[in-house]
């Protein structure tokens, strides 16, 4: 009976992930191949004419390709905005699990602040024009680093917990300092999570759009989901285009996460129980 029960419950769970996911994802797909008439109607019928190569010509070309710029825009603050908060982050986490202090208390409230006080869009912006940083992707990378801080911070100091001390205590007797320490014995150990920070704050980086929509304005500046928007404004009438748009940024995010989600799980659940 428990078998049973086991059984239907894993089908209906099948069937549910079936329907939050794979239909969204099919109904997107299926109007990249219809014209603008038919995917104007939003329906899941088949198109009349299948034209995807000349819709994805079209989107690639418009607008003086901007969405070749916004690419190349989304995946440098991508590539940056995470190697800085998987280094920063894991150093954080492995001073504040070895290290107790006084410090730590208050280390650990403004790193839960960080995770519920949402952003302050206009001082944040006054601090960018200080800085001469405003409308710069250096900026942009600034903040997008710093508001994935405290995630990234928790899960390597939970992470940190399941490395034995023995070994930092082995690797100071044969002499090794502080950053060698931390980079040749501790650093290659955090590779599962590490691997669910990349995976976990490069989609949210790249699929960020209040953030450069307020803090990185312009063409010349703009993200992924930027071209999104202007292209949905533009061209109400032509959804074949904009479905198409929206399958172009989905494509990198998705390929990350199916190579990897045997370490996302394996790097989230690790140390939730020890430490």
């Amino acid at each position: 009976m428990r078998h049973a029960q086991r059984v239907t419950v894993g089908v209906v769970a099948i069937v549910l992930s079936v329907v939050i996911f794979l239909v969204p994802f099919a109904f997107i797909l299926l109007q990249t191949f219809k014209n603008p008439g038919e995917a104007g109607l939003l329906n899941i019928n088949l198109p009349s004419h299948w034209q995807f190569v000349e819709n994805l010509k079209e989107v690639l070309a418009a607008d003086n390709g901007v969405i070749w710029r916004a690419l190349i825009n989304s995946t440098t603050l991508t590539v940056v905005s995470v190697a800085i908060m998987v280094v920063f982050s894991a150093m954080v986490g492995y001073v504040l699990q070895r290290r107790k202090s006084r410090i730590n208390a208050w280390a650990n409230f403004f790193i839960l602040a960080g995770l519920i006080v949402p952003p302050a869009v206009v001082p944040t912006i006054w601090v960018l024009q200080g800085l001469h940083l405003f409308k710069t992707l250096p900026g942009m990378i600034l903040i997008e680093a710093t508001f994935g801080l405290s995630f990234c911070i928790l899960l390597f100091r939970a992470f940190v917990s399941t490395i034995p001390k023995e070994l930092d205590e082995a690797a100071i007797i044969d002499g090794a300092g502080p950053i060698r320490l931390f980079f040749t014995v501790v650093l290659p150990l955090l590779r599962p999570v590490m691997i669910t920070v990349v995976v976990v704050q490069s989609v949210a980086v790249f699929n960020d759009f209040t953030g450069p929509l307020y803090f990185l304005p312009g063409d010349d500046n703009a993200t992924v989901q930027l071209t999104l928007y202007n292209f949905q404004s533009q061209s109400l009438s032509q959804y074949n285009l904009l479905f198409m748009d929206i399958l172009l940024i989905t494509i990198p995010p998705l390929i990350m996460y199916l190579f990897f989600n045997r370490q996302i799980v394996a790097g989230m659940t690790s140390g939730a129980i020890k430490g």
